[in-house]
């Protein structure tokens, strides 16, 4: 075996935990600390992202639709990794791609920092969304199968809440960022992040595969496990990859990008064809990358349609909320603190709401609850007058719609992951987070398609009125499911 061979096993080896970790009866919630940690970055930098957009554009002499791309780009390239990555983590091992993630996230928020174009600095957030998959497609897995059974809950709500306050400090800091330093500051800031994630991956993460154990093949239909030796679907991830691209680029055209109009219906009919070709595709591969026997698993789909609803409606007032309170006046730092308002009560119920909820409550229950406090809270957004306190008055609904999600999302979560086999969870969770990054590039886009339609105050009310309204589709979809 030669040096570079070496190296690799080596790499590719996972450490087991200090036994005076591994022994300790509560050492699983070290690791749900420790995914709590890429769980923050990530959402930090979203929630961060949205708010250095004004600053962006004026840096670069560009408009908002191409702005835009920063998030997008980092979304869809997530978007494509994340059901590959969690197939590669079940082979490799969960916590060898995780501290990876933490490396490649790190050195691609250095670079984008120093970035001096724009397609430089999207280019940047690409590769960042490589680290990014790498963690989230093993985020739910790790925490899903690293803690007992009755914790799982409580587990995913600590997760949940995690990401709330990195959503809730991103709007605040970026703002002040912005306003007072740099937008490159927003992302250097990951890098001791990411540093202290490696760090603590290596050694609070238990062992999630032998360095004696054969690969473990996920499964082709719900339970059944797949032959050996079956194919990558790299057709399905080039046809996933062009869809979601080919209509994020539609709706950035109809906001504003410039492009012409036969490309812009050839976007649209080359979403239509790409997804046709997925689901025919999906159905043939051997080894297809969303797994239609999981998504079929009973209980699954609508599952994954709620989740992608709760970060459309979390991620929607992200983007919109700085925009209209520009048009009344604030500064970006007075915004981001007004916005902080919705990720931070998301924190808050995801970590202790359902303490204050009857005992007796399934995560059905709970899912629809909170599905309604949601769509209530963005209601009362949309209702506000246009003129007055917009500060104030938004406050309050602000704190309902984040509340209300807190309780949906790790309730949701819950049901979806106890209805995937064990030997699944890597591929399950990378799906659960495919469908939380469409919700977010959706509510990143939709604002921008709204503003540039109707204008800030009409477009944004109407962005808003059309939350309130598939807020109430996700109390329709939350369902018991079969648990396994």
């Amino acid at each position: 075996m030669n040096a570079a061979s070496t190296l690799t096993a080596r790499l590719l080896t996972e450490r087991a935990r200090p036994r005076g970790i591994a022994g300790w009866r509560h050492a699983h919630w070290l690791a749900v600390g420790t995914v709590c940690l890429g769980a923050f970055l990530g959402q930090l930098t979203a929630g961060i992202t949205a708010l250095v957009y004004p600053a962006l554009q004026r840096h670069f002499g560009t408009g908002f639709a191409a702005v835009e791309w920063v998030a997008l780009a980092y979304l869809l390239v997530l978007v494509a990794l994340l059901a590959p990555i969690g197939r590669l983590s079940d082979l490799v091992g969960r916590k060898t791609v995780y501290i990876a993630g933490f490396a490649v996230f790190g050195l691609a928020s250095l670079a984008a920092g120093f970035a001096g174009g724009l397609g430089t600095l999207v280019a940047c957030r690409a590769v960042q969304a490589v680290g990014g998959a790498m963690m989230q497609a093993n985020s739910v897995a790790l925490v899903a199968r690293g803690v007992p059974e009755h914790a799982m809950r409580r587990a995913l709500g600590i997760q949940a809440a995690a990401q709330g306050l990195g959503l809730a400090l991103g709007p605040g800091l970026g703002g002040l960022l912005a306003e007072h330093a740099s937008w490159r500051w927003v992302f250097w800031i990951n890098g001791p992040i990411a540093l202290a994630g490696i760090l603590a991956g290596w050694f609070l993460l238990p062992r999630t595969r032998r360095p004696d154990a054969a690969p473990v093949p996920s499964p082709r239909r719900a339970v059944r496990p797949e032959p050996d030796g079956g194919r990558f679907d790299l057709a399905g991830l080039l046809l996933l990859a062009g869809s979601t691209t080919a209509l994020l680029l539609a709706l950035s055209a109809a906001s504003g990008l410039p492009l012409p109009g036969w490309a812009v219906a050839a976007l649209l009919l080359a979403t239509v064809l790409c997804g046709l070709g997925l689901v025919r595709q999906e159905r043939r591969a051997t080894r297809p990358i969303l797994a239609p026997g999981l998504v079929n698993t009973p209980g699954v789909r609508p599952g994954l349609a709620v989740s992608l609803i709760g970060y459309l409606l979390l991620f929607c007032p992200l983007v919109l909320g700085p925009v209209l309170l520009a048009e009344a006046g604030l500064s970006t730092g007075r915004a981001g603190l007004v916005i902080t308002l919705l990720p931070a009560a998301f924190a808050v119920a995801a970590t202790a709401g359902g303490a204050l909820l009857p005992r007796g409550w399934s995560d059905v229950a709970r899912c629809r609850f909170g599905a309604a406090l949601a769509g209530a809270g963005l209601l009362g957004c949309a209702l506000l007058p246009a003129a007055g306190a917009p500060a104030l008055a938004l406050a309050l609904p602000l704190l309902v719609a984040g509340g209300g999600l807190g309780l949906l999302l790790p309730a949701n979560n819950a049901l979806v992951m106890r209805a995937i086999p064990a030997e699944c969870s890597a591929v399950g969770g990378g799906m659960v987070n495919m469908a939380r990054s469409l919700g977010t590039a959706l509510g990143t886009a939709l604002p921008v398609l709204g503003v540039h339609l109707a204008g800030p105050v009409s477009g944004g009310r109407a962005v808003l009125l059309a939350l309130a309204a598939v807020a109430a589709l996700a109390v329709v979809l939350a369902r018991p499911v079969r648990h396994r």
